[in-house]
């Protein structure tokens, strides 16, 4: 339930960036208003709080993990949201959220055939719900454009990469890993934005953007690290996939945009399909290879048999530790521990 609420909390604060990100779009161009967020993200929120835990760093990150930490910033960071906020600049921001409901789909494939996950009937089931619930939201908001929507399509596969690539960094901390996506995407997309186009925008629309991108992608991008190591990719992603959602009904409130009836309609397939989502944990014998690691965790879950003096075994805590071989049956996601094919 706390990878839940913590993916859900992530959608919530993204959608916001939509109708906010509109109205900073009449001062910068996608690229530098891409810089001023993921700056944002990074000073706003996770500096402070890297800082006062335990620095930027947790222990040792292994070269694979630098790897998968500069392909995440490369395509969540510098390119995702360059072509979301380009895309933004030429449809209204109602149909641009729900153009987001592709980044579930993009996560969903790029995890089942790169990176090990899987989806069970149930899931494919919830996750045709939750892209019904997209088609028909833009059916009833009408066409936004080709170019616009290639845009989107692009941003929604950069993350779908990036997703399932932060899924399986350890050594860092979801906000260590935010800090870093957003410190070097922030000054590259900005740097390159100045260089292409004159500044134009004031000192407060840009203090403007350094706010929501402490909220809208720092808290977020944090929030949504630490469900995908909980839940996996595509499902934590399914979870995110209600962003849309709030996004179209803060747009409403925020922008005035129009709210229909094929919006409830769409509502109670995107719950349908959460709900079928959370049928799919399967349940098969499989082996875990002897490994060390970094990341949250209790030791009442069944998979982490160290001990800590003096401590509770449902305290969440995060440290290097290493496992064992072992093999065992019960009723899983592909989390962190489960990175097998099925029946494997």
């Amino acid at each position: 339930m706390r990878y839940i609420v913590l993916a859900l909390m992530a959608a919530l604060l993204f959608g916001a960036s939509t109708p906010f990100g509109k109205v900073l779009l009449s001062q910068w161009s996608p690229q530098q208003l891409a810089g001023w967020l993921y700056l944002g993200a990074a000073l706003g929120v996770c500096l402070p709080i890297s800082l006062g835990r335990k620095g930027l760093f947790s222990g040792v990150i292994s070269r694979a993990n630098v790897w998968r930490l500069a392909g995440a910033i490369l395509f969540g960071g510098i390119l995702g949201p360059v072509f979301l906020l380009a895309g933004l600049k030429l449809a209204s921001a109602s149909s641009v959220s729900l153009w987001l409901n592709l980044e579930m789909v993009a996560t969903a494939f790029i995890g089942i055939l790169f990176f090990r996950d899987h989806l069970g009937k149930w899931g494919w089931v919830g996750a045709a719900c939750i892209f019904a619930a997209g088609v028909l939201l833009s059916l009833g908001e009408g066409g936004a454009g080709t170019k616009a929507g290639v845009f989107l399509a692009l941003a929604c596969i950069c993350w779908g990469v990036d997703n399932n690539l932060t899924a399986l960094i350890d050594g860092l901390l979801p906000i260590q890993s935010t800090f870093w996506k957003g410190l070097v995407a922030g000054l590259f997309n900005l740097a390159l934005g100045i260089y292409l186009h004159p500044m134009q925008g004031t000192l407060e629309s840009a203090l403007e953007g350094l706010a929501v991108g402490a909220v809208s992608y720092g808290a977020s991008i944090a929030l949504y690290i630490s469900a995908a190591q909980g839940l996996g990719a595509a499902r934590s992603q399914m979870l995110f996939a209600s962003g849309p959602l709030f996004g179209l009904l803060l747009s409403h409130f925020l922008l005035r945009e129009t709210f229909q009836v094929h919006h409830a309609v769409a509502l109670f397939f995107q719950a349908a399909g959460v709900f079928l989502l959370f049928r799919d944990q399967h349940n098969h014998a499989h082996v875990h290879q002897a490994m060390e690691h970094t990341h949250s965790h209790r030791h009442d879950d069944g998979h982490h048999t160290h001990a800590h003096e003096g401590q509770p075994a449902s305290l969440r805590h995060t440290h290097p530790h290493p496992h064992a071989p072992m093999e065992h049956r019960h009723l899983h996601w592909p989390d962190t521990h489960h990175r097998h094919s099925h029946g494997a």
